[in-house]
């Protein structure tokens, strides 16, 4: 079992469990907030992937960003100090034309909104790329670019509510992580489309199963691990397609979400960063009315949650939090939730 009941994870309780990669034959690993943010290598995970590969576990990458193609992807990765190839990256245009074939005949003219990573994708599946919606577009395809402006989100607006068309989106991230921050991500640019056509679009990325199935009928695996810094695309994904997951704490969800997160978004294990795939994993241990992990122990004391020790790091007490809460059967809401599980400053 996993430290939050699922997994692989059988170590007794108050055993190291085995690492997160034990019985593992192949990693997913989103790139966004996990590998780079922007053009910054996160720290710890192009070593990290390396020494996966050296175990003999096979690394493939599967991303939401629909930006920028294969080649250029690998190309950056490769600049990190990883060893791969255009192949190893799954991409969710590629999963979008797999979507655009079951609706469209071959060759038809399809309006694209973005840029180069889903434009060469279309292309290349034999279909007609424009702009604009006088084209009498047969579909439209909506990915994420720096570059999108209203302009185009006009034009998809008027194809989607005018011809009554397909709309497909590569993606529906919210936010996606910059070397300056967290901007605006594709699902906010969706979200101003909808608003215009009052429908929803067809999503070919995470969370849906496509792009999973794609990822692993490619790499060959039995046992998959994915991971990932969001808990509504990354793991809500990876638990659709029944396999483990991993919640690193290097791009856009943290404490808050993870405490909070519903059932279907609950990853296996939590990691500050990737470099801590290779460590044993505590398990959750159930002591009446204790929860502990590692040197962590939190008390449920009615509705109130009490650390009685903060353990050795702020991680270790949030694994013990997130398992109180989630094998409680109630939500967050349902707590009175001392500070320091929230926030790291407040150990």
């Amino acid at each position: 079992m996993g430290l939050f009941g699922r997994g692989r994870n059988t170590a007794a309780p108050g055993v190291a469990a085995p690492t997160p990669l034990a019985g593992i034959d192949v990693l997913l690993a989103d790139l966004d907030g996990v590998v780079y943010a922007g053009d910054r290598a996160i720290p710890h995970a192009s070593e990290a992937l390396s020494r996966a590969v050296g175990d003999g576990i096979r690394v493939g990458y599967v991303t939401n960003n629909a930006s920028r193609t294969p080649d250029t992807v690998a190309a950056q990765l490769r600049g990190f100090g990883l060893a791969l190839s255009p192949d190893d990256v799954v991409t969710s245009p590629q999963a979008a034309v797999q979507l655009l074939k079951d609706v469209v005949p071959p060759g038809s003219t399809i309006l694209v909104i973005g840029g180069e990573g889903l434009i060469v994708e279309v292309e290349a599946a034999g279909f007609t790329v424009t702009a604009s919606a006088l084209d009498i577009p047969a579909a439209v395809v909506q990915g994420f670019h720096p570059s999108v402006g209203w302009l185009h989100l006009a034009e998809a607006s008027y194809a989607i509510r005018d011809l009554g068309i397909p709309w497909i989106a590569t993606n529906q991230d919210w936010t996606i992580p910059q070397t300056r921050g967290i901007a605006p991500g594709n699902g906010t640019l969706v979200s101003a489309v909808h608003t215009a056509v009052g429908i929803l679009p067809v999503v070919a990325g995470k969370p849906e199963r496509a792009i999973f199935d794609t990822a692993v009928a490619r790499f060959g695996a039995s046992a998959p691990l994915m991971i990932g810094d969001r808990l509504d695309t990354d793991i809500a994904g990876a638990n659709g397609a029944g396999m483990p997951s991993v919640l690193v704490l290097t791009g856009i969800d943290g404490p808050k979400q993870l405490l909070a997160a519903r059932p279907e978004e609950r990853p296996t294990f939590i990691l500050d960063h990737l470099g801590q795939l290779f460590d044993p994993y505590p398990v959750a241990v159930q002591d009446g009315t204790r929860t502990i992990v590692g040197d962590a122990v939190l008390r449920l004391d009615g509705d109130h949650i009490v650390v009685e020790a903060p353990g050795a790091t702020h991680t270790e007490l949030l694994r013990a939090g997130c398992a109180l809460i989630w094998n409680s059967g109630r939500q967050i809401y349902g707590f009175e939730v001392p500070d320091a599980l929230w926030d790291p400053a407040g150990r």
